[in-house]
């Protein structure tokens, strides 16, 4: 299964990575052709979210005025209407998808990666790479996409994501903020993985909270795909954060994800 076990086979994605698209200090006139010379480590942040391997946040993903656009792009399609709250799409996707999935690879391949090793971070860290290599370069990157809309109350239930799905998912949220939680799922056939590789001490189930403001992405590969479920809870009293109940507004998300190729 790609992803989820040691950093170390991600330590030649970051090197080749870093050769490819240059280290902070490059000039602009020295980035590569389709890399967009503003973005850079002082841009975006990864986080490694403690617990789930495969699970990153990169909390300032897109600055008010991308989400502005993005959710403009989204109100043209005229795709929520009536009592409409969702569009799928398969193969060829809306331009502005098409960008914003060359935005996650580029954010992804000159980010700053933080790691958290239980109380130590390690910063920038070479053996670690928010997708593997092999996901990270595959064409296309994404082919499907959902974009959904909810009002104040609506979320979505615990659930793993479908396994005509490959690997390596993307979620950027809009509007409002809101937890998204984890917890373990039963493993499947598909993943070859047992749920006792993440079972700890006690045997009780758990739920990993993670904080999506608006603009954010979250990634998900290998162990945080298929052995982790997530689920967005917005009913009152759900939404807690640093002790206090998130106030919830419209949220808007778009979920970008590859189709398994069909057996030949």
């Amino acid at each position: 299964m790609a992803g989820g076990g040691e950093y170390g086979d991600n330590s030649i994605c970051r090197a080749a990575l870093r050769e490819a698209f240059g280290d902070s200090s490059d000039s602009e006139s020295d980035a590569p052709a389709g890399v967009n010379p503003r973005a850079g480590r002082g841009r975006w942040r990864w986080e490694a979210v403690a617990g789930i391997r495969g699970l990153w946040l990169c909390a300032a993903f897109l600055s008010a005025d991308e989400q502005a656009r993005l959710l403009a792009a989204i109100q043209r399609e005229g795709w929520f209407v009536d009592a409409n709250n969702q569009a799928m799409r398969f193969g060829n996707l809306p331009s502005w998808a098409v960008e914003l999935s060359t935005l996650i690879r580029e954010a992804i391949c000159v980010g700053d990666v933080n790691v958290d090793v239980g109380a130590e971070m390690t910063n920038e860290d070479e053996d670690a790479c928010p997708l593997p290599s092999d996901l990270l370069w595959r064409e296309p990157f994404f082919d499907q996409m959902i974009a959904n809309r909810y009002n104040p109350g609506e979320g979505i239930c615990a659930h793993v994501d479908l396994m005509r799905f490959d690997d390596g998912i993307a979620i950027v949220s809009l509007e409002s903020a809101c937890v998204m939680h984890f917890s373990q799922a039963e493993a499947t056939a598909a993943t070859g993985t047992t749920l006792d590789t993440l079972k700890q001490e006690d045997a009780e189930p758990r739920k990993v909270p993670v904080y999506l403001n608006p603009g954010s992405l979250v990634v998900m590969s290998g162990d945080a795909r298929y052995l982790w479920k997530h689920e967005i809870n917005r009913k009152p009293g759900a939404q807690l954060w640093d002790g206090r109940e998130l106030e919830q507004h419209r949220r808007t998300s778009v979920t970008l994800r590859k189709l398994l190729s069909s057996p030949s």
